[in-house]
C-alpha cells in the first residue's frame, strides 16, 4: 500500500511525499493503524522505486542527536539523487518524553531553543565538505581532498560536535528543511529555518493572515519572501456529484469510534476530556500560553468549536478527516475550485494534500482533480528538475566555507 501511495504521487507529478512521525503508541492501539515504521529507513526503500517524487521525513530535535541526524539525511539524499526533505519537530507529548527517560516532556520555548541549536549544527556539518571535495583520485590513492573537509567544532549550549560529517555534500546541499509549527515560537523557527511550511488553517482569512504574517517576519532574517512555500493541509472528500461527496463524507463520519475520537480531541488540546458528554460542549480550556504541547493546533481546535458552538461529538466529526486541516467537501471542480481561491487570493503557495481514507483517496485526488489543475494551468503536466529543491522552484544552498588554504583534516 505505501508503495502505491508514493507512485500515485509520482503518477500525479506531485512534488513530495510526507511521512509523519511519532515517538509513542499513545495507549491507542485498538484502533490506531500507526504503521510503526521509522520514516528514513521507509523512505530509503521508496528511493529505489521512484524516480522523481521528494521524499519528507519527520525527525524530532527534541529526542535526537544532530549529528545522526545530519547523516542520516545526507543519506537518503544521496541514495534518491536529491529529493529528500526533513520535517523538522520538536514533539510535544508526555508519552513520548517517557520514552527518553524524562517524566515530563521539556518546556516549550526551551524545546525551539534546542531546535535552533541543532538546525544550526545539522546545517554546518552539511557545510563540513565542499562540493567538489571528493576527487575519486585512482592515480595517487585519494579519495577527497582533505582541505575541503574541514571540523565545525560547535560547543553550545545543548549540543557539542566536533565534526566534519562523515558523509559528503550531498546532491541538493542541505535537504529541504520543512517545518508545521505555527506557534509564535513556530513562526519565528520557520521564517529563520525553513524552507516549506506545513500548516492547518480553516478559512481562506485564517489562510491569508498566516501566509501575509508568516513572509513578513523573512526580511528581519536576511530572506526574500520567495524562499519559503506555505502549504495549508487539505483534506479532499471527492463525489461524482456534491452529494455523492457529502454521502461520503457522513459515511466517514459514521465509521468513526467516538470513544477514540475522544482521546485524540485531549491529545490535541493537552485536556482530558474522558468521560464528558458527547453531546455537551468543550469545556472551559486554559490560555494558549499555558499549553505546554501543539500550541497552534489547540488555538484551531478550541476556535474551531467556539466560532461554530459545536459539540464534543461534532467536533470530534469535523476533525476525523484533517486531523485539525480544512476539510472539503464536493466534485473534482469543487475542489480544484478550493484549491484555486486559495492560491489566487494569497494564502497558500501549494497545499498538503491529506486523503480522510486510504487506500483510494490519493488516486482519486490524482486522477480527478490534478488533471482540473493542469487544464487551468495551476499545476505542471511534467517534472521539470530532478531535485526536491527543483519541484519547490528553491535554490540549492551554497555552502558556508570558503575555500582555504591550511588543511583541517587529513
Amino acid at each position: 500500500e505505501q508503495g502505491e501511495r508514493f507512485e500515485a504521487a509520482e503518477r500525479g507529478k506531485l512534488d513530495s511525499v510526507f511521512l509523519a512521525d511519532g515517538l509513542a503508541l499513545w495507549g491507542q492501539v485498538a484502533h490506531n493503524a500507526l504503521g510503526g515504521f521509522e520514516p528514513l529507513t521507509l523512505l530509503s526503500a521508496i528511493a529505489v522505486a521512484t524516480e522523481r517524487i521528494g521524499l519528507i521525513a519527520t525527525v524530532s530535535t527534541t529526542f535526537n542527536e544532530p549529528f545522526h541526524t545530519a547523516r542520516k539525511f545526507a543519506s537518503l539524499d544521496h541514495i534518491s539523487g536529491g529529493r529528500a526533505g526533513w520535517n523538522i519537530v520538536t514533539s510535544g507529548t508526555v508519552q513520548e518524553a517517557r520514552n527518553f527517560g524524562f517524566d515530563e516532556h521539556l518546556e516549550h520555548a526551551l524545546r525551539y531553543e534546542r531546535a535552533r541549536e541543532f538546525v544550526e549544527v545539522a546545517t554546518g556539518l552539511w557545510d563540513s565538505w565542499e562540493d567538489d571535495a571528493v576527487v575519486l583520485d585512482r592515480a595517487a590513492g585519494i579519495y577527497a581532498d582533505p582541505r575541503k573537509v574541514r571540523p565545525i567544532g560547535h560547543q553550545g549550549v545543548h549540543f557539542g560536535v566536533q565534526g566534519p560529517l562523515n558523509v559528503p555534500r550531498s546532491p541538493q546541499g542541505h535537504p529541504l528543511l520543512v517545518q508545521a509549527g505555527s506557534s509564535e515560537d513556530g513562526r519565528e523557527f520557520a521564517a529563520r529555518y525553513a524552507e516549506a511550511v506545513f500548516t492547518a488553517q480553516q478559512t481562506l482569512a485564517d489562510g491569508q493572515a498566516f501566509y501575509k504574517d508568516l513572509k513578513s517576519r523573512l526580511a528581519r532574517h536576511g530572506r526574500r519572501e520567495d524562499d519559503v512555500r506555505v502549504l495549508p493541509g487539505i483534506a479532499p472528500v471527492i463525489g461524482s456529484t456534491e452529494a455523492e461527496a457529502r454521502a461520503l463524507e457522513q459515511e466517514l463520519t459514521d465509521l468513526q469510534v467516538p470513544e477514540y475520537g475522544l482521546a485524540q480531541l485531549s491529545g490535541m488540546l493537552g485536556v482530558d476530556l474522558t468521560g464528558l458528554p458527547l453531546d455537551g460542549p468543550l469545556p472551559d480550556l486554559p490560555e494558549e500560553r499555558d499549553i505546554n504541547g501543539n500550541k497552534s493546533r489547540f488555538t484551531l481546535v478550541a476556535e474551531l468549536a467556539r466560532r461554530e458552538g459545536l459539540t464534543l461529538r461534532q467536533l470530534i466529526a469535523r476533525l476525523g478527516g484533517g486531523r485539525g486541516h480544512r476539510v472539503v467537501v464536493g466534485t473534482p471542480e469543487q475542489i480544484a475550485d478550493r484549491i484555486q481561491e486559495w492560491f489566487t487570493q494569497g494564502a497558500a503557495d501549494g497545499f498538503n494534500i491529506m486523503p480522510p481514507y486510504l487506500p483510494g483517496g490519493l488516486e482519486h485526488f490524482v486522477d480527478q482533480v490534478v488533471p482540473i489543475l493542469q487544464e487551468r494551468g495551476l499545476f505542471r503536466t511534467e517534472y521539470t528538475g530532478r531535485t526536491l529543491r527543483d519541484h519547490y522552484g528553491l535554490p540549492r544552498p551554497g555552502g558556508r566555507h570558503p575555500a582555504e588554504p591550511a588543511a583541517a583534516v587529513s
